[in-house]
């Protein structure tokens, strides 16, 4: 929080006051979400809030409830017990300390730079199939409809089945609660819509008696401080819950250290992903000691707090002081909430995780990374979160070991000027009479190393003329493993039979060094390899490689461009 003078303080408490405003209604529903009790939700902002302000290192980053992790816990706790009984309670506490304990050693291990390996792409298509999910749960409140089914697609099935038995009242205040929220939203975003929706339902159900027109409500909510004790369920239960709390775990560090990094950069302060990793360890803790459920750093809570002016943890503090004054003194009223109008407030934030825009430029930039968040948002519905999230990881790594296995490979080609190009490398074509510079764009290991060679052998082989020169520009090339290695040595070795003289340009130290251990500076001889091209290319030209007038026929321009393209 330091360094704060009087206007930061007021600034910063009069931010805590809105967001509070705005959150408490969301805290309600993502306890819906999670199948705890409502109270449960306005518990996760106030042991968990305080504590990511005494561990973590963000200034701004909002620890709380969060739709993912909540549908998360449902989708498998909900198969081990009734959602909102002492049981499920129990089990979502377990699953936030194991998640706590996880985090731990995350923070012990540095393991930060996990949340590297999410990208952005699939964490917008896994937050878009969240938002499906939790927007088709939220259908059956909002009809007046009493639909018990896990799945997505039973759950539509279930609705579909039931539809002549609509509420048409409920259906009615929840169009009107949504209508009102998403104008709100648009019209002004820094109005508490939804915490006025929330208090007009309760308002008008106190008043009207919802619950005697047939329009279901909350009931009693207990009121109070939580209760500090440890969750205690059965080893076989600990289990069984090991694979939620990896998933909350993943979902966790990735969504806390994209939206801590974002708000850090934005405002040139220092970003530590592992003190922030601590802090959310902390949270969780107090989360299961208080009784409550998985907590997180939110990237949607986060923005709203920095709209309302928020600059410090001063901010979620007060937030939390706003909530124990509801838990203390307003508790009584939320019995009168309407499910409807809480379900509507739910499928707000739902429609909120869709995020049309980036899919749109996702899908304007990168036709292919759109066709994986779209795959990871239909997995999420289709078969559920905790699947979707390890495919969208796997589909993150896929992706980045698809790009080192088949990397983009270039030649330098005569252009119509007379100069060099680097252009895409293909059979049939060479640099100058006699001469190949080819161009690697990524390291080599076991998977990409039969690729190089080849695509090396195919050049060699479809030559124009017999070449007598293969230099290739390594500026791209940081790493060979043991299976690479022996690949480029038998090359080396076979080229050399056949009359062909390899040349390394752009060798860097690592790179060297491995070629020195893996016997390829031997084969070769160290005149052969070279620290620039410059060097590499003066070599090939005093040997009679380069026609023409050397160094300003422009080749080495070309082959840094070369190295660019590739």
């Amino acid at each position: 929080m330091r360094p704060l003078d009087r206007a930061g303080v007021v600034r910063d408490a009069l931010a805590g006051l809105q967001l509070a405003s705005m959150n408490v209604p969301q805290l309600l529903g993502y306890a819906r979400i999670a199948g705890m009790p409502a109270v449960a939700g306005l518990y996760t902002a106030v042991l968990p809030v305080m504590a990511f302000a005494l561990f973590g290192a963000s200034r701004h980053l909002v620890v709380a409830a969060d739709s993912a992790t909540a549908t998360i816990l449902a989708g498998q706790v909900g198969a081990m017990a009734p959602a909102g009984s002492a049981e499920y309670a129990a089990l979502a506490g377990m699953v936030a300390l194991m998640t706590a304990a996880l985090l731990l050693l995350a923070r012990l291990f540095r393991l930060g730079f996990l949340a590297d390996f999410l990208s952005r792409t699939v964490l917008v298509g896994f937050l878009a199939g969240v938002g499906v999910q939790v927007g088709i749960a939220m259908l059956g409140d909002m009809l007046g409809l009493a639909v018990h089914a896990t799945r997505s697609t039973d759950q539509v099935l279930a609705l579909l089945r039931h539809l002549p038995e609509i509420r048409l009242p409920t259906l009615g205040i929840s169009v009107l609660v949504v209508a009102t929220i998403l104008l709100g939203k648009r019209y002004v975003p820094r109005w508490p819509v939804a915490l006025v929706a929330v208090v007009a339902g309760i308002a008008l159900s106190h008043a009207t008696g919802f619950a005697a027109r047939g329009i279901a409500v909350i009931g009693p909510v207990a009121g109070g401080l939580p209760a500090l004790r440890l969750p205690l369920v059965g080893w076989q239960q600990v289990l069984e819950l090991v694979p939620v709390a990896g998933s909350c775990f993943v979902m966790i560090v990735a969504q806390s250290a994209a939206a801590g990094r974002a708000f850090a950069e934005r405002y040139d302060e220092r970003f530590d992903g592992d003190a922030d990793i601590l802090g959310l360890a902390a949270a969780n803790a107090g989360a299961a000691l208080s009784g409550t459920f998985v907590v997180n750093g939110s990237p949607t809570q986060t923005a709203m707090a920095d709209q309302a002016g928020a600059r410090s943890q001063l901010a979620q503090l007060v937030f939390a002081a706003m909530v124990v004054v509801v838990l203390l003194c307003l508790s009584g009223w939320l019995q009168y909430l309407p499910h409807c109008v809480l379900a509507g407030v739910v499928f707000t934030i739902a429609i909120g995780l869709v995020d049309v825009g980036k899919l749109r430029a996702i899908r304007a930039e990168s036709p292919g990374e759109f066709r994986l968040a779209l795959v990871t948002a239909a997995a999420v519905v289709l078969v559920g979160v905790e699947h979707g999230i390890l495919l969208a990881i796997a589909l993150s790594l896929l992706r980045h070991v698809r790009h080192s296995y088949r990397p983009h490979t270039t030649m330098l080609l005569p252009g119509p000027d007379g100069r060099w190009l680097p252009m895409p490398a293909a059979p049939g074509r060479e640099t100058a009479p006699g001469l190949i510079v080819y161009h690697f764009g990524a390291d080599l290991f076991y998977a990409n190393d039969n690729a190089f060679v080849g695509e090396v052998r195919r050049l060699v082989a479809h030559a124009p003329r017999p070449v007598r020169w293969f230099l290739v520009d390594a500026g791209a090339i940081t790493d060979l493993d043991y299976s690479a290695g022996r690949s480029l040595g038998n090359l080396c070795t076979q080229l050399a039979q056949q009359g062909v003289r390899v040349l390394f340009a752009r060798v860097n130290h690592y790179l060297h060094a491995d070629m020195v251990r893996h016997g390829i500076a031997h084969m070769v001889g160290e005149a052969r390899i070279f620290a620039t091209m410059h060097e590499a290319l003066a070599a090939v030209h005093a040997e009679g490689g380069i026609p023409g007038t050397w160094p300003g026929n422009g080749m080495e321009a070309a082959a840094s461009g070369g190295a660019t393209a590739g």
